[in-house]
C-alpha cells in the first residue's frame, strides 16, 4: 500500500486568520451603546418609580417594612431619597456611573438587611439588581475621569 498525501493549501487558498481578535463594527458597538442606554433608563425608571416613589409618599406597603425594621419614616425617606437621588444620576452622562456604583452599595445594603432582619425573603432581589448596576459601572467607568476633571476645574 502506498501512502498518498494531500496537497498543502497554497497561499491563495487558505483561510486568512484574523490578525487581531472580535473588534465589533461600527453597528455592533452603536448596538452595545444603544442597549447600555437602554438598560439605564429602564433601571433609572425602576428605582425612581417603583422604588423611591412608595417611599417617598409613605405608602402603607414600603412604610410597613421600614417599622419592621425599626427605621422608621425617617429610614423609609432617607432610602427613597438616595433611590431617586440614584435613578436621577443615571441619566446624567458624567454620573453614570458614580451612581451605579451608589446604587449597588445600596443593594449591598439592602441584600444584608434583608438576610438578617427579614428572614431573607426576596433576598435575591437586591442581587439581581446588583448584575446590571455592576456592568453599567465597569462599561461606563471612563466617565469617573470626566467628572474628576468637572470637580477639578471648578476650584
Amino acid at each position: 500500500m502506498s501512502e498518498t498525501t494531500a496537497p498543502l493549501p497554497s497561499a491563495a487558498s487558505a483561510p486568512s486568520a484574523p490578525s487581531a481578535p472580535f473588534e465589533p463594527t461600527t453597528a455592533g458597538r452603536r448596538r452595545a451603546r444603544i442597549a447600555l442606554r437602554g438598560l439605564e433608563v429602564l433601571l433609572a425608571l425602576f428605582y425612581g418609580i417603583a422604588s423611591a416613589l412608595p417611599k417617598l409618599i409613605a405608602h402603607p406597603s414600603a412604610a410597613e417594612g421600614f417599622d419592621k425594621l425599626g427605621w422608621g419614616s425617617t429610614g423609609m425617606y432617607a432610602v427613597g431619597v438616595l433611590e431617586l437621588a440614584g435613578a436621577i444620576a443615571l441619566l446624567v452622562p458624567v454620573l453614570r456611573s458614580v451612581a451605579a456604583v451608589c446604587l449597588g452599595a445600596l443593594m449591598v445594603g439592602a441584600f444584608i438587611v434583608t438576610i438578617v432582619a427579614m428572614d431573607g425573603q426576596n433576598a435575591a432581589t437586591p442581587l439581581i439588581l446588583l448584575v446590571p448596576l455592576a456592568l453599567i459601572a465597569w462599561v461606563r467607568r471612563d466617565s469617573v475621569q470626566d467628572l474628576l476633571r468637572l470637580v477639578r476645574r471648578t476650584r
